[in-house]
């Protein structure tokens, strides 16, 4: 089935097939399958997915009828002794047409999997793959889930009142839903309003508002679980009154002071008067005047 003299390139592209290979001839799948039975596989966008479908006995079935489905209506894959969809069948929903493989020298192992190419976001949602045939009748339940990893979110203070400065995150086309939550520069999460959350075709905007009053670096962090992706974005307030802000104030303006004085020093506008001491001495001790005090003149009548 895989060419074995392709590059490196594609030989790693193809690895997760070799491997759903490998695992479903040990009876085992590559996807978490819960206890309700049904198996959920994620994949981001564009990228090829296997849905996985294997009989438990490993029975051939090159011979047997299986039949894909998404939502319970839109046909996907329809096998029936070696005739489907890709050579000649018709009733291929138009969604699927060209996107659709199988894993045909695998059916004698019971593997029916499916390989969609170049995945869409309209790909997510429930499939089945049916062996209706079999007695008892077997039906494989499959959710897909075409993810689309969140952007970097737009942050920005959008109003100050008395209450604080109300901070607002901005997510745009997400899939899966994402959790939106603002942090403060110690990794507390703050208290939010209720979000704002619109979806369209499987994909989510959500808009979160937070109000603060202290000073500080905030962080609005995005994440999704499902595909182990986290993204964030900082915004820095600055709050009137806060003691940090109070700090910050009345350290400007004791610069500001101060390089005033400098500048009325420098132009004479404020003179700097240094004294000397000039010490007088007597016999047993002196007297200190100031060259800035007159000297008095001595009395017509004084002798000198």
């Amino acid at each position: 089935m895989f060419n074995l003299q392709m590059t490196p390139a594609a030989m790693m592209k193809r690895l997760p097939l070799l491997c759903l290979c490998l695992l479903t001839r040990s009876g085992a799948t590559f996807a978490d399958e819960h206890g309700s039975g049904v198996v959920r596989v994620v994949v981001e966008e564009g990228s090829d997915a296997i849905l996985p479908c294997s009989l438990s006995n490993k029975e051939n079935a090159e011979e047997k009828l299986f039949d894909w489905k998404k939502d319970g209506q839109k046909e996907v894959f329809f096998y029936d002794g070696g005739i489907h969809y890709n050579n000649g069948r018709p009733g291929q929903d138009r969604q699927f047409k060209g996107r659709i493989s199988h894993f045909q020298d695998e059916l004698k192992y019971g593997n029916a999997s499916i390989i969609i190419s170049k995945t869409k976001m309209t790909d997510s949602g429930n499939y089945t793959c049916d062996f209706p045939r079999l007695q008892p009748r077997r039906i494989f339940n499959i959710q897909f889930v075409v993810a689309v990893a969140a952007q970097k979110p737009s942050v920005t203070a959008i109003d100050q009142t008395e209450d604080g400065v109300l901070l607002q995150c901005e997510v745009r086309g997400a899939s899966p839903k994402p959790t939106v939550e603002w942090q403060d520069s110690a990794g507390n999460i703050l208290p939010a309003e209720e979000p704002q959350v619109s979806e369209r075709g499987g994909s989510y905007d959500i808009i979160l508002q937070t109000t603060v009053n202290t000073t500080d670096r905030f962080t609005c962090v995005v994440t999704q679980d499902e595909i182990s992706h986290q993204i964030f974005a900082e915004i820095y307030v600055q709050v009137d009154g806060s003691p940090a802000g109070w700090f910050v104030a009345v350290l400007v303006i004791f610069l500001a002071v101060l390089i005033l004085l400098a500048v009325l020093i420098a132009k004479g506008v404020i003179p700097l008067n240094c004294q000397k001491d000039i010490r007088k001495t007597t016999g047993t001790g002196y007297t200190n005047r100031s060259l800035a005090e007159p000297l008095s003149k001595p009395a017509k009548d004084q002798i000198v």
